[in-house]
């Protein structure tokens, strides 16, 4: 099974995504990751990749589509399957992993927008932020309202029009991601196990 979660900063992707490898056993890919791993790996990807972050810029659509293809083309992930949090961002990043996947002959099982209120959002994040502190531990920088905001604009700019190039294709399914943390994975688990 082979799927890309899609939805705002702060929505719970990834927290969904590590219950579906709980219980599915698909791999999470987080394209931060891959990239670092890639460099760390010293692979053709990963060399580009590295000379282009170390000049401190973004990594262009094509590298981070060539690491997803490595990443993707593993044992393990070919086995498996994978969940895609984070990734694509942008409709260009959808067209190229469209016809990547094609060429490859694998396929994407589903695409789930997970809905939600942004302005929750930003409750959502404070109380994370909160638990923490309360739990001893330390708040993630990018736990705060300022910069949750930030993220919403370029949601909003660069990832939100990736929703309606999936749906005209008929791909895009969704969930209420404004539910409980137990209700949105059994949404989730409905999608998957329909087939």
């Amino acid at each position: 099974m082979n799927l890309i979660l899609l939805g705002p900063p702060g929505c719970g992707k990834g927290t969904q995504a590590a219950r579906l490898k709980e219980k599915y056993g698909v791999i999470p890919l987080s394209t931060g990751d891959m990239l670092r791993a890639a460099v760390a790996a010293g692979t053709d990807v990963g060399k580009k990749a590295k000379a282009i972050m170390e000049a401190g810029q973004l990594v262009p659509d094509d590298v981070v589509v060539g690491v997803i293809a490595e990443r993707i083309g593993q044992p393990d992930v070919q086995k498996q399957g994978f969940v895609l949090d984070g990734f694509p961002r942008t409709v260009a990043q959808a067209k190229s992993l469209d016809q990547m996947m094609e060429k490859r002959g694998w396929k994407l099982d589903h695409i789930i927008e997970m809905k939600v209120d942004e302005q929750a959002l930003f409750a959502r994040i404070d109380k994370r932020a909160r638990e923490t502190v309360a739990a001893g531990g330390a708040v993630r920088a990018d736990d705060n309202a300022e910069t949750l905001k930030k993220r919403i604009v370029v949601y909003r700019e660069q990832t939100q029009p990736i929703l309606p190039y999936y749906a005209k294709a008929g791909r895009l399914e969704s969930v209420d991601g404004m539910a409980p943390i137990d209700d949105v994975t059994k949404q989730l688990e409905g999608i998957v196990t329909k087939g």
